[in-house]
């Protein structure tokens, strides 16, 4: 079984994907820049973009009827891994113990030119 999940209160697929997928079991969420969805709008800066990027991942979590606390796997996408403690901040303050298991690598660019991109893996 496999169930699109989507919502407006995140920013929509730009293509050929879905904002998140979910099986039954687990929910595959697409990575999400920090792109507000209400104003199209990208902040400035790693902490901003972090925050606005987990803001996202919540509301997808919650289109699936989930939450932060039913994420078991993340990967963070960085443009500069020189963010890495500032995102670091941010994200500790979003997820708590048992946290998440993580990915966080630099990437050589990432979509409309920003600093973070966050995806996320959660069990029902």
């Amino acid at each position: 079984m496999k169930k699109v999940i989507a919502t407006t209160s995140a920013p929509g697929a730009i293509g050929p994907y879905s904002q998140a997928i979910d099986t039954g079991t687990f929910v595959f969420a697409s990575g999400q820049i920090p792109l507000n969805p209400a104003t199209g709008k990208i902040p400035e800066g790693i902490q901003a973009q972090t925050a606005q990027s987990l803001a996202n991942v919540c509301a997808i979590l919650e289109a699936a009827g989930l939450t932060v606390d039913n994420v078991v796997k993340t990967t963070v996408f960085l443009s500069d891994m020189a963010n890495f403690a500032a995102m670091n901040d941010v994200y500790g303050k979003v997820f708590t113990e048992p946290y998440p298991a993580r990915s966080a690598v630099a990437v050589r660019e990432l979509p409309k030119g920003v600093l973070v991109e966050i995806e996320v893996l959660a069990a029902r």
